[in-house]
């Protein structure tokens, strides 16, 4: 078996997937390095009950199942509170579990914190980003720059490859 490699910043493609410990909605604790033997999708939104992040979230409720069936746990990941995250879950039926990261831990390992600019003013932002993370761990594929229209249907595809 070959040994996996240690990405030295921000996450690569066949680089092992960066880990931190967060809550996540249902007050678990959340450690990626104990989901291996699954594939992961772990997708980064800026925030709970915002039209793109609920559409997003909505897609892959409906398809949860499918990446089930394939052996595939989704998490979704913003910088809500975990408060925020159990009535966005409820109010749209997610199925999957919500990631709460207000102190950008798991953000700043991933690098989707980046500088936006909306009607001329520049502020930090969350960049819609989404990876996949194989059983062992390792960082399969990303998607910088998200657009969600048909985005989750593209991901799934990626599964079924693997």
């Amino acid at each position: 078996m070959a040994t996996q490699k240690k990405s030295p910043n921000n996450p690569r493609t066949g680089y092992k997937a960066p880990d931190c410990n967060l809550l996540t909605t249902g007050d678990k604790a959340f450690k990626l390095s104990t989901l291996r033997g699954s594939r992961v999708v772990l997708y980064f939104y800026p925030r709970d009950n915002t039209s793109g992040c609920t559409t997003e979230g909505q897609d892959f409720r409906d398809y949860a199942e499918k990446f089930k069936r394939n052996n595939t746990i989704i998490l979704g990941v913003s910088r809500d509170s975990l408060e925020s995250h159990e009535k966005f879950k409820k109010k749209y039926k997610f199925s999957f579990d919500l990631v709460s990261d207000p102190d950008e831990i798991l953000c700043k390992k991933y690098d989707v914190i980046k500088m936006k600019n909306m009607y001329g003013k520049k502020s930090l932002g969350l960049e819609r980003s989404t990876f996949i993370i194989d059983e062992t761990g390792t960082l399969v594929k990303e998607f910088r720059k998200v657009r969600v229209n048909g985005h989750v249907a593209a991901v799934f595809e990626v599964i079924k490859a693997l």
